[in-house]
């Protein structure tokens, strides 16, 4: 075409958690019976939202306002709702105006980092989740400008170096953290978030926290939100139902604004993603309905702490299954529902292999592994032998070499199936 229409950042759009799909999907087709441990979809992997949830959406289903535009910011029973509940933490006071809902949190994402002007920059960590990752990259036309997380200190981030970047880079306008993160499942302490608010501070930068997680913690961590302890810092937390519920359909997730008033420049930015909302008209508004009538309920505790018991079990078998694996490092996840595995180093190579008996399958895998990444060779001969499909890490912005895989398998004799199939892998490989 006579003018060229691709955005500069579009090289940076990529998804690696589901661009191993088309590979799968391929082997899917030659036979190979799949086991998905890319995605973190709990419904996908059986588990189910309590009857009672399910009957409060059913019920909702035929109230007409189910049915209807809402509010652009969000259903106001449900804002003043979600307000109250903030304002109830202690911390930083908001208002229902406060809360701004979009078509779940990937919405957001692309909003909040869409909206930056683009010389401002968000600092997040390493290894990144994509969906933040390719946004910030894409929005500045520039690869994602990361701190590091140390597999070595429980996957913690590197204060030393974030206070080192807020300093030294005049273009960081804002942070950004995952607790618990994603991919790997670590939590921050208290004192690791208020070092993160004391940065902030003192280098006049905002703060996102991406919280879809935030009651998903286990094994002795305790929830704990932005409002919390950001201080009088600006600061935007993502929340949603995908992950609680859980309800990843229902794309249904908001932003909490903490502290707009307190900086000009901050507040007329928060402005303009509400002014972005306008033009959409509404987002989903069934989904919100449910809000105030499901985390209301007085079941709703008990359920989050049902869930809490169980995802801290399975990471208990994760730290068990690789307790004696050497050539991997494992941190025993404290919150949301992934496990990242790292290759120590020199330990992967260009060479190693899986068996795969039929002939077809191990064409397709030797075709996809030149000149690829160690981590993903290893990924796609996992794929090619057992079927089982895993996220390369490397494909989480990041240098080390490894794999995520989730916590979600519903069926124990299955989920052992998983666990023990990876370890035999992991060994096979590294020993050929």
């Amino acid at each position: 075409m006579r003018r060229n229409l691709l955005h500069e950042g579009a090289a940076n759009l990529k998804y690696e958690i589901r661009e191993i799909v088309a590979v799968a999907n391929q082997l899917h087709d030659l036979g190979v019976e799949i086991t998905w441990e890319n995605i973190g979809d709990p419904i996908q992997k059986g588990e189910s939202p309590p009857k009672w949830i399910r009957e409060i959406v059913s019920e909702l289903v035929v109230d007409p306002r189910s049915w209807a535009y809402c509010n652009t910011a969000g259903v106001n029973q449900t804002r003043e709702f979600l307000a109250a509940q903030v304002n109830a933490r202690g911390g930083v006071q908001v208002t229902p105006d406060e809360i701004n809902f979009y078509n779940g949190l990937g919405d957001a994402v692309a909003k909040v980092y869409g909206f930056l002007r683009r010389e401002a920059r968000i600092l997040g960590p390493s290894p990144a989740y994509s969906t933040h990752s390719s946004a910030e990259a894409a929005h500045s036309g520039y690869d994602h400008f990361t701190y590091r997380l140390d597999p070595r200190n429980g996957w913690m981030p590197d204060m030393d170096e974030i206070r080192q970047k807020a300093a030294y880079n005049d273009s960081v306008a804002g942070i950004l953290l995952l607790s618990p993160d994603n991919p790997t499942g670590a939590v921050y302490p208290p004192e690791i978030l208020a070092e993160f608010a004391e940065i902030a501070r003192e280098f006049d930068l905002f703060i996102i926290a991406d919280e879809i997680y935030s009651n998903i913690v286990y094994n002795g961590t305790e929830p704990l939100h932005l409002s919390e302890w950001i201080g009088e810092t600006p600061a935007l937390a993502m929340k949603g139902i995908s992950k609680e519920y859980p309800w990843p359909g229902s794309r249904c997730g908001w932003l909490e604004i903490l502290n707009k008033e307190r900086d000009s420049n901050f507040a007329a930015y928060v402005e303009s993603l509400l002014a972005a909302k306008r033009l959409e008209v509404s987002s989903t508004t069934l989904p919100q309905l449910s809000i105030p009538r499901v985390m209301g309920d007085h079941r709703y505790p008990d359920h989050l702490k049902t869930r809490q018991k169980m995802f801290g079990q399975r990471a208990d078998e994760i730290e068990s299954a690789f307790a004696n694996v050497e050539s991997v490092l494992v941190n025993k996840p404290g919150g949301a529902f992934y496990y990242t595995v790292m290759f120590q180093p020199e330990i992967l190579g260009s060479r190693q292999t899986l068996e795969i008996a039929d002939p077809a399958v191990r064409k397709l895998i030797e075709s996809k592994v030149e000149n690829v990444e160690p981590d993903k060779r290893f990924v796609y001969y996992l794929m090619g032998a057992t079927g089982i499909v895993v996220v390369p890490l490397t494909g989480f912005q990041c240098d080390y070499p490894g794999f995520r895989a989730t916590l979600l398998e519903h069926d124990d004799q299955k989920r052992h199936w998983i666990l023990k199939e990876i370890v035999s892998a992991i060994n096979e490989y590294t020993a050929s």
